[in-house]
């Protein structure tokens, strides 16, 4: 399966660590961003990437070339950043069939492979590795509404008043599907186009999108503090179990 990656970002909430860098060759624990994020796909089958990139792309460019451990790259010029809808667009023309979609500064640590999985099964049209946070920070997110097969029903960008605590994580799958919906999407409020608008349109036209509970952990890596928080995660010997 094809792997789009979304690398376009200043990572402006991340200075002074991207004066000199695009965000996603920040290095966590020694490795840029990015290449966690190429490893993690290829453990789950990525046959391609297609990097979107825009703010100092020649880096990544020049960093990585025309392959990444063997897997081929192509790279998909985002030349304005215009929201997550608006990334996936430059990436359509190099994406044929079912892809993976991962946000570019996200650190995981879970369970990739059960959302590959499902999107092979032919029910479903997308899938999405989704987490419960507390209530009070679900408005900082996407948050998901499911119904009884754990299907997702709603898709709402940081609402003010979440109707459940379960949200987004930066993994997804999809069908190209996904790239007729974006063209549809009108900008928010923010003049971005957003991503949860194009997958609440897939909903509306009847698509099945399945929520895969996340077994595991990640890190959205926005500030410095995420950055050490994500180290801390990936350098810490797991607690051994009590015996009782």
């Amino acid at each position: 399966m094809q792997a789009v990656v979304l690398a376009a970002g200043k990572g402006t909430r991340l200075r002074p660590l991207t004066e000199d860098k695009p965000k996603v060759l920040v290095e966590v624990d020694g490795k840029p961003l990015v290449e966690d994020v190429m490893d993690n796909l290829i453990e789950v089958g990525a046959t391609e990437f297609v990097l979107v990139v825009g703010y100092m792309k020649e880096k990544i460019i020049e960093r990585y070339g025309d392959e990444y451990e063997g897997v081929p790259i192509t790279y998909a010029h985002q030349r304005e950043q215009l929201g997550l809808a608006h990334a996936i667009l430059q990436a359509e023309p190099h994406v044929d069939d079912d892809f993976m979609l991962m946000l570019g500064d996200n650190v995981f640590r879970a369970n990739l492979g059960d959302v590959i999985n499902r999107q092979q099964e032919e029910r479903a049209d997308a899938a999405f590795l989704v987490e419960e946070v507390p209530y009070e920070e679900a408005s900082r997110y996407g948050v998901l509404d499911t119904n009884e097969y754990g299907e997702i029903v709603e898709v709402m960008e940081k609402p003010e008043d979440p109707p459940s605590n379960l949200v987004m994580t930066g993994f997804y799958t999809f069908t190209p599907e996904i790239f007729h919906a974006c063209h549809l999407v009108q900008p928010s409020d923010r003049g971005e186009y957003e991503l949860p608008d194009a997958i609440d349109l897939l909903i509306q036209s009847g698509r099945t999108i399945d929520a895969i509970r996340m077994d595991g952990w990640r890190i959205d890596v926005g500030y410095p503090e995420d950055r050490e928080r994500a180290e801390e995660r990936l350098t810490d010997p797991p607690a051994e179990p009590v015996e009782q």
